[in-house]
């Protein structure tokens, strides 16, 4: 395929834009006021020349000049009044096509046939502001009028065939010519204004997408940052208390130890979650895709818990969200159980994989307490929200005599890997 084709074929689906205006179109529009002045004009004198120049002709081609009299004045006022209401055809054009039917109505009265172009131009303006069909309409009915008139004028023969006829043929060839140029501009002005807003409301989108984008971005990065930092630094803090508890270096050897690797997994952690905000390309949360489970069990047991994990079924084939969750939602309980729970010494952690989905359960046996100290923070928010993701649910409350309680259900999806 050549490269005429391929560019021909791959601009079919694309809208064709129309070309931009010409220096005198955009004078017009930058200078309306000037613009109708103008046109104003050049009505007055095509339509007054006519009416001033015809009793004059030699005999033969004009009519008596004392018929001219009676009806000249009246005439020339209703042909002036009818051309100044042009100045108001942008904001009242169907005014003005009224307008311009009552002097269509005088010409008749005159005793040779004359014409002028208000008809034209008020049938274009119609088209142009109002619509095509609000055109077709106007001059349907203006030529009705006009024929019902001419036709009165016939029979009580206030006016002659040949005026009226001719009257009526030229008036149906103005409001013809002005209505179908008025339809193909006023055409052409809805398509570039449709256009205009529909690029309008794409940028809004655009940026609308862009912001909420950043917004489930930020929260996402929250959430990863406030799960290691708080519990790497939670769980260093029961460690070093528990150091700085006892006198006996060896015996304080293994907290020390603990102490330092679970700083080097939280700086891995903080490595891989900047590598992701340098890396554009990165696929999100994709480093930090592993289970922590045995790693968070065996950070609470150096703390001084009797903690337990409890895993039934088979956990082949979980996808990467899901792993993910099930690794955060036991952090996150764990990370309160070391901050929050009161005397609590042991921690149960069971996860139960079901052919459907994962269920994540994680009590203490800590002495009671309010909620509100659980749930004030960022934790429990996040964990909803990550699980909410992964398209779960997962409850907290506290547990009866005492104790704390979370519980969670992941639905099994399609591995990612």
């Amino acid at each position: 395929m050549t490269n005429r084709s391929r560019s021909s074929s791959s601009s079919e689906g694309e809208l064709r834009l129309p070309r931009p205006p010409g220096l005198l179109r955009r004078y017009w529009a930058r200078h309306p006021l000037f613009a109708d002045i103008l046109v104003v004009v050049v009505c007055l004198l095509v339509s007054t020349i006519p009416v001033i120049a015809t009793p004059i002709l030699p005999e033969g081609i004009g009519t008596n000049s004392r018929e001219w009299q009676s009806v000249l004045p009246a005439l020339s006022v209703v042909v002036v009044l009818g051309c100044l209401a042009l100045l108001i055809r942008r904001r009242h054009p169907l005014i003005v096509l009224a307008a311009s039917c009552v002097v269509s109505l005088a010409y008749m009265f005159a005793p040779a046939p004359i014409n002028g172009p208000l008809l034209l131009v008020a049938t274009y303006t119609v088209a142009v502001h109002v619509g095509s069909r609000a055109a077709l309409i106007g001059a349907g009915t203006v030529m009705t009028v006009l024929t019902g008139a001419g036709l009165v004028l016939i029979a009580t023969d206030l006016s002659s065939t040949t005026v009226v006829w001719g009257s009526l043929v030229n008036e149906g060839l103005n409001a013809v010519i002005g209505g179908l140029i008025g339809a193909n501009v006023g055409s052409r002005a809805r398509y570039v204004k449709a256009l205009i807003d529909h690029s309008q409301r794409l940028v809004v989108e655009r940026d609308q997408q862009a912001q909420l984008a950043a917004s489930t971005e930020r929260e996402r990065i929250a959430r990863e940052l406030h799960d290691i930092v708080a519990h790497s630094l939670t769980v260093m803090v029961a460690l070093a208390e528990g150091v700085a508890a006892s006198n006996d270096a060896e015996r304080t050897r293994p907290g020390v130890e603990a102490i330092a690797a679970t700083g080097r997994e939280a700086l891995k952690d903080m490595r891989a979650t900047l590598g992701i905000l340098r890396d554009a390309d990165a696929a999100p949360l994709a480093p930090l895709a592993r289970d922590t489970t045995t790693e968070t069990v065996a950070s609470a047991r150096a703390a001084g818990f009797d903690t337990r994990l409890v895993v039934s079924g088979d956990p082949a084939d979980l996808d990467s969200r899901t792993q993910l969750a099930v690794s955060r939602i036991v952090q996150e309980s764990v990370t309160n159980v070391l901050r929050h729970a009161s005397a609590a010494t042991r921690i149960d952690v069971a996860i139960q994989h079901d052919p459907d989905g994962v269920s994540v359960t994680v009590t203490d046996d800590g002495l009671p307490t309010s909620a509100s100290e659980h749930t004030a923070g960022f934790g429990l928010r996040g964990l909803r929200e990550r699980v909410g993701l992964a398209g779960g649910s997962i409850t907290a409350g506290p547990r009866r005599p005492h104790g704390w309680s979370v519980a969670a259900r992941i639905p099994r999806q399609e591995s990612t890997s």
